[in-house]
């Protein structure tokens, strides 16, 4: 995997998470996701966290996706 990076994090006033990459907003978190997500950055690297939670990160397949029939072309 690629290393994540360009995502950072803002906690607001009533509790939610706002996750911004490369300075656009990639997630939103209320109540007990916000609380949940916090407590990973807190254990772990954050970078890869944040990748995770919006989705942004490499699954391994891309190369063979590129491959793919349907995708000739392109």
């Amino acid at each position: 995997m690629s290393e994540a990076s360009g995502f950072t994090y803002t906690r607001r006033s009533d509790g939610t998470v706002l996750i911004v990459h490369r300075g656009r907003a990639a997630a939103t978190l209320r109540g007990a996701r916000a609380a949940k997500f916090l407590d990973e950055i807190a254990a772990g690297d954050e970078q890869r966290v944040m990748a995770r939670w919006t989705g942004s990160y490499k699954f391994g397949n891309e190369r063979q996706a590129r491959r793919h029939p349907r995708n000739q072309g392109r």
